[in-house]
């Protein structure tokens, strides 16, 4: 969440909303979001239902839930889907950033 809070100002200038999407209860949730003052909208999702929409699985082995990223046009279609292997495996922002700017150019 570092490069998101970093970069948030970039993805503002694209008209782009960052959602984090966590497996933490609402309270808990909230605690963090607060105590760490993050920019984004972040959304508790304790049951896993959110994640599992876009085909998200949930890997014991390696204590729960993965990182994954997916980009959603304004239409709710997913055109950019990335799941982590491991904590660390997250897409830089620049890449994220620059399919946002090729979404634009489609859609203009």
């Amino acid at each position: 969440m570092a490069q998101l809070r970093r970069d948030f100002s970039e993805f503002e200038k694209r008209n782009t909303t960052v959602v984090v999407v966590g497996p933490e209860d609402a309270s808990s949730f909230a605690r963090f979001w607060q105590s760490n003052r993050l920019p984004f909208t972040g959304l508790p999702d304790p049951k896993h239902r959110v994640l599992k929409l876009y085909g998200q699985q949930i890997k014991l082995f390696k204590f729960g839930r993965m990182p994954a990223q997916v980009l959603v046009d304004k239409a709710g279609t997913a055109r950019f889907v990335h799941y982590g292997h491991d904590m660390s495996d997250i897409p830089p922002t620049s890449e994220m950033l620059a399919l946002i700017d090729g979404l634009g150019k489609q859609s203009s």
